[in-house]
């Protein structure tokens, strides 16, 4: 089993450059399905999670050539239109794939799928969704099997504005015969990507980072290239690492209004933010202070993926920081392992209190999800003397090279083995 060995205590400096956004590229992967031709995606991070989608596309008949951080996928031949339990399980966001598959094949059957344990998921909102277009979905236990023989565009308004469930309506709904309309569509800035990529293959589609997006049916056959977005959640990450060490860190290759609610959250505890073009630069050499309430939201809201990492910054503020999670119940499992670090942390049910100590202590902690994981490390960057971080499998999952562009930076962190492993 891998770790993350750290060394605590070294102050964050220097330029990083953020890779492309995993939640963007993704969907657009499954998009490609749509393309019935060649798609050259750009700025594709190396993550665990791309690796997964890979395989799927591979499984469902499509050709992948890989690059570094170019992808060609070559969908022009689609084989099956089932995709396995094992392959579903692992990654959580694999049943983005039910709306591609079911529009490109008249049929799907998938899995339900997996990944990090935040609490229920539930697909509820995007079987609804498919219904509404004229689907026909059973579920069997962890099976879900559709078909459509006849599909055609509608008004669907989604009870919660769930990014999952606006982009399969949006695959899906591109595949039909009229219009459809999506009200109370999620805004994150992944569905502007997704559309953006639609448009390229010819699509009409409209309305993203709105709540209100408009999808008309056709049927195309294209190919293009498309390089996603920065990512925006491995942005705010780095520069609350910056913040949890006091240090003053530029990132690059991000869109700064993507980040305006971690910035100004971390303004709030006392760091300077300057923003340049396609550039945010922190500073935390100020002593940091407790900031008002932190409700996460949908986007523009407070992002629950940036929770955890403000979280960490909150460690050793001055003060009391409450956080308030309203997305996902089980997103406060990384405080139990910050208070093996010494962090003084009091959850109850949704809300979290974090009252800043004077010093951290190295420990050994585990990760049980992406983000949280990734939080870990950061708060072991405060810490004095060393602590080893185990569960990295799910870090990878969203960061590419994450201890080497801490390390860039001036982090102590390496990569190791367990003994006996």
């Amino acid at each position: 089993m891998e770790i993350f060995r750290i060394s605590g205590g070294k102050t964050l400096c220097g330029t990083a450059r953020v890779h492309g956004a995993k939640n963007s590229v993704l969907p657009i992967m499954a998009a490609s399905l749509l393309a019935r031709g060649t798609t050259v995606i750009e700025n594709c991070p190396r993550l665990s999670d791309v690796g997964a989608a890979i395989k799927i596309l591979t499984h469902l008949g499509c050709k992948i050539e890989r690059d570094g951080e170019r992808v060609a996928i070559n969908s022009s031949s689609v084989t099956r239109c089932d995709i396995p339990h094992e392959l579903m399980r692992e990654m959580r966001s694999s049943v983005i794939f039910l709306g591609a598959v079911l529009g490109r094949c008249g049929e799907a059957v998938i899995s339900t799928p997996g990944g990090c344990e935040l609490g229920p998921r539930p697909v509820d909102l995007h079987i609804s969704a498919l219904r509404a277009l004229g689907a026909e979905i059973t579920v069997d236990g962890g099976n879900i099997s559709c078909r459509a023989p006849k599909m055609r565009g509608g008004r669907i308004t989604l009870e919660f504005p769930s990014v999952g469930a606006t982009e399969n309506t949006m695959l899906c709904a591109a595949c039909c015969q009229g219009e459809t309309v999506i009200s109370n569509a999620a805004r994150e800035p992944e569905i502007w990507d997704l559309q953006r990529y639609l448009t390229r293959l010819g699509y009409s589609v409209s309305g993203a980072g709105t709540p209100c997006v408009t999808v008309e049916g056709a049927s195309i056959s294209a190919s293009t290239d498309m390089r996603v977005i920065p990512d925006r959640i491995v942005a705010a990450t780095y520069l609350a690492a910056a913040a949890c060490t006091g240090g003053d860190v530029e990132i690059t290759d991000v869109i700064p209004r993507h980040l305006a609610a971690a910035t100004d959250a971390l303004a709030g505890m006392g760091c300077r933010i300057s923003e340049g073009r396609g550039s945010v630069r922190i500073n935390a050499a100020e002593k940091k202070r407790a900031i008002r309430p932190v409700y996460t939201s949908p986007y523009p809201g407070f992002p629950t993926d940036v929770q955890p990492q403000l979280m960490a910054a909150c460690l050793s503020a001055e003060g009391t920081t409450v956080f308030v999670e309203n997305i996902f119940e089980n997103r406060y499992r990384h405080a139990e392992e910050m208070k093996r670090l010494g962090a003084d942390i009091k959850t109850h049910g949704r809300v979290a209190m974090v009252t800043g100590v004077r010093r951290l202590r190295g420990a050994p902690v585990t990760s049980t999800d992406l983000r949280g994981g990734a939080a870990l490390v950061l708060a072991a960057l405060t810490a004095e003397g060393v602590s080893e971080v185990s569960g990295v499998r799910h870090i990878d999952r969203g960061y590419d090279d994450f201890e080497g562009v801490l390390r860039s930076l001036g982090a102590d962190v390496g990569r190791a083995e367990t003994p006996g492993n």
